[in-house]
């Protein structure tokens, strides 16, 4: 695992702290601890997904879809570093 320079620096967890961990779950099938490592890996899976099959095929309303993904996913990774900290 490659470490995070943020925190070896700074003391402080990043907001992509447990990402590799997280992935590495998936990985081996563990899907509800890749959940409780890092929450928003299941959004930011489905925007990345869906940024994917968009290149392929068109959909109607994909601005739409992409702004959801994106601020849910952004939703998900802030409000887990703030309940880090708490």
């Amino acid at each position: 695992m490659l470490p995070c320079f943020t925190k070896q620096i700074l003391g402080v967890d990043c907001p992509g702290c447990g990402l590799q961990r997280s992935l590495l779950f998936l990985i081996k099938g563990e899907f509800v601890s890749a959940f409780l490592m890092y929450p928003a890996i299941y959004p930011m899976l489905l925007l990345f997904g869906f940024l994917g099959l968009n290149k392929i095929y068109s959909f109607k309303h994909s601005n739409t879809i992409t702004i959801t993904l994106m601020v849910s996913t952004v939703g998900f990774i802030l409000t887990n570093y703030i309940l880090k900290f708490i």
